[in-house]
């Protein structure tokens, strides 16, 4: 969250924001904050109507230690045999998943993600990831569908059994390029037909002509970074 978390001035300065009659997106500009992080500030705290600063910030401070309280601890990485430093592979592993939480990945997603790279396999199944992440099953099965809808990882039968594992490999950040570039073509496209509807002479009109311009340069960057890749 920009800025980082919520002050107690900071919602005092909220709580008079909502008492002066403001809307969530000026409370958000004078604090140099999303609109969207007062909006969910208030809505869980009592509302518009009811919303107190001080009793705000301690029921936030009451999550917070109920959510330290509840983590389960980190569960050991197995080494695979290979010599490797256990606290090294965990410090590792949640520095990862953060990075990943930073780039836009929800977290059980990435804990997920993260889970399965880390091991040499590749592959694991439900089962072993919510032993290995002390997660409920739900939470397994909801981050794998996004993580597959994502093109992140794939589904697999474990051979002699009706069970599933799920497998990542060397193409998981192709896969990712290839979805970003999809979406980078659509801007792209949507941002010519912009120019061509708005006059492309006109200030908004140039501005999705320059768009265009921009996109379809980043575009074939990806083009050939996918093209030196499969070359080898």
């Amino acid at each position: 969250m920009p800025g980082g978390r919520l002050t107690n001035e900071d919602r005092q300065h909220i709580a008079a924001g909502l008492a002066e009659g403001l809307g969530y997106a000026e409370i958000g500009r004078r604090l140099g904050r999303p609109a969207s992080t007062i909006m969910r500030e208030v809505t869980r705290n009592g509302g518009p109507d009811d919303y107190g600063a001080d009793r705000a910030h301690e029921a936030t401070r009451h999550r917070a230690r109920r959510h330290r309280q509840a983590q389960p601890p980190t569960p050991p990485v197995p080494d695979g045999g290979h010599g490797r430093d256990p606290q090294a592979v965990r410090d590792f592993t949640e520095s990862f998943t953060a990075l990943l939480v930073e780039q836009g990945l929800p977290r059980m997603e990435a804990r997920v993600l993260t889970c399965l790279y880390v091991t040499d396999s590749g592959a694991l199944t439900a089962a072993d990831l919510v032993e290995r992440l002390r997660v409920s099953p739900a939470s397994v099965s909801h981050a794998v569908a996004f993580l597959e809808q994502q093109g992140m990882l794939r589904r697999e039968r474990v051979p002699g059994a009706r069970r599933e594992r799920y497998v990542i490999d060397d193409e998981i950040w192709v896969r990712s390029i290839l979805a970003s570039l999809r979406m980078n073509e659509a801007l792209a496209a949507a941002s010519r037909r912009g120019a061509e509807i708005l006059g492309a002479t006109t200030p908004a009109g140039a501005r999705f002509g320059s768009s265009a311009e921009l996109l379809a340069l980043v575009s074939e960057a990806f083009r050939q970074v996918l093209k030196q890749w499969r070359q080898g």
